[in-house]
């Protein structure tokens, strides 16, 4: 028979030992700061009846660094986000040291040619941007019709001829540049202000489609 006082022993006992294990553990937890994640939340995904939508950043929110970005694969979305990562790693807001302006790098004679006249209000306007890429994109396509239907599909100096590779191309250095390059079998490979020629950007923008480019030889940014 176990007596009050062998019980009031054994409750003790128990109290200390379970009160020892809540210690340890106060302890070791205070060790420890929980990590605060940051919310970027112009990076978000969400779904509709299995449809990705992505949200796209501002020009501030693109100065964030070590962070992954949806990729677009060979579309025409991705062929203008990996030639305007090339140009400008993508800052709205970026002047170089030669004066070319934006995303894609612009110079104001371009600009001129395609309606716009305020570079201030260019670099202000993501949205105007974006028209600007799309109007000179159509021009480049008309100038170089003739040269996309005749050269797509070869090979000259290793690099395989593309349509997205030549507009690419006439976008770094003009369509007249591209049609030099092609007609002189790739002996005459003109260079920008930093060095990289018309070559390599034949070469790095190759198989995108840019079937939704329409040719145009008057686009101009409304």
């Amino acid at each position: 028979m176990v007596t009050a006082l062998e019980k009031s022993n054994y409750m003790s006992k128990k109290w200390y030992f379970y009160s020892s294990i809540a210690f340890v553990v106060i302890l070791f937890g205070s060790g420890f700061k929980p990590y605060n994640f940051e919310n970027l939340n112009w990076l978000s995904q969400t779904e509709s009846d299995e449809v990705f939508h992505f949200t796209v950043p501002t020009a501030t929110e693109l100065e964030y660094r070590n962070v992954i970005f949806p990729q677009t694969g060979k579309t025409y979305a991705g062929f203008k986000q990996a030639l305007a990562f090339k140009e400008s790693q993508g800052k709205y807001h970026l002047v170089n040291s030669f004066g070319y302006m934006g995303k894609y790098q612009f110079g104001m004679g371009t600009l001129r040619t395609i309606g716009v006249r305020d570079s201030l209000q260019f670099l202000r306007s993501p949205a105007l941007q974006e028209r600007a890429f799309n109007a000179l994109a159509a021009i480049n396509k008309w100038e170089l019709r003739k040269e996309i239907e005749q050269y797509e599909g070869q090979v000259i100096q290793g690099v395989a001829i593309t349509e997205s590779g030549l507009l690419a191309a006439a976008h770094l250095g003009g369509a007249g540049s591209v049609k030099k390059f092609l007609r002189s079998n790739g002996q005459r490979s003109i260079k920008d202000g930093f060095g990289t020629s018309i070559k390599s950007y034949i070469q790095k923008f190759g198989g995108y489609d840019t079937s939704p480019i329409i040719t145009n030889k008057n686009a101009r940014v409304k």
